[in-house]
């Protein structure tokens, strides 16, 4: 059995002029799991999926995936090795279908040359492959639609999608639940438990809303000022005092 971590941070740290966002962070993340990252404002969570994916550079230690040292590849690179990640704000192409925007997902994914504006039918070999994505997404009646026509929830669920057909065997969500109705959150919800059930993929997500982190993550890490303080099973970090004090706060136990 190999119990080398999918990825794995060692004295991850990088600083803004006087100010170290991430701070000596060491991390394992295990391969087909779901790890989530939480911590209160400022406290390095989108800055450690950036040093992650390659969008900075870290001033000092190592991220590696797969046992493999990857800190000097650039985001490309990761992303060709397995690290897909979302945004806050989507990101897709609008005037197309989402069956278009999954199949251009994977023509990159197969080095097959970008046409936005030849019909999908053209790609027959392609188009099974992009609605299986869709159904897995929940969004298999919506395969036709616009992107720019759905709801701000289908369209989380097609960036992720997107990240499904690029091949990704990490993906990196960063808060995909926000600008969401209360009313759009379980059907994200259920996309990720969708994924989680396959057990082929490692999810690794940021999320402020702790009933949905403590539903759906095997394990959680949490940050504060950088640092980790706490790294364990979601009822052990809901227990934790120092956890308590610093980010949830007393009266989050039962909801937040």
């Amino acid at each position: 059995m190999n119990d080398t971590p999918i990825i794995e941070t060692r004295d991850l740290t990088i600083r803004f002029g006087g100010h170290i966002a991430v701070n000596e962070l060491n991390l394992k993340i295990e391969t087909n799991k779901v790890k989530a990252i939480i911590g209160p404002n400022g406290a390095g969570k989108t800055t450690f999926f950036n040093l992650i994916t390659g969008a900075y550079k870290a001033s000092k230690g190592h991220v590696y995936l797969n046992g493999e040292d990857i800190t000097a590849l650039d985001p490309a690179d990761r992303c060709k090795k397995g690290i897909g990640r979302s945004f806050q704000l989507t990101n897709i192409f609008p005037t197309l279908t989402c069956l278009e925007n999954v199949r251009l997902a994977i023509q990159a994914r197969e080095n097959i040359g970008m046409d936005f504006w030849n019909h999908f039918h053209k790609y027959p070999e392609l188009e099974d492959e992009a609605y299986e994505i869709l159904k897995q997404v929940l969004m298999d009646s919506k395969w036709a639609n616009e992107a720019n026509a759905l709801s701000h929830g289908e369209q989380r669920k097609l960036e992720i999608a997107m990240l499904l057909a690029l091949g990704s065997d990490v993906l990196m969500l960063d808060e995909p639940t926000a600008g969401m109705s209360i009313e759009e959150v379980p059907a994200i919800l259920d996309v990720i438990k969708e994924i989680k059930a396959l057990g082929d993929k490692t999810i690794v997500l940021v999320e402020h809303k702790f009933d949905m982190i403590m539903a759906i993550s095997d394990t959680i890490a949490v940050l504060q000022e950088g640092r980790l303080i706490a790294n364990d099973v979601p009822d052990k970090v809901r227990n934790n005092e120092q956890v308590m004090a610093a980010y949830l706060g007393g009266g989050v136990k039962n909801n937040e």
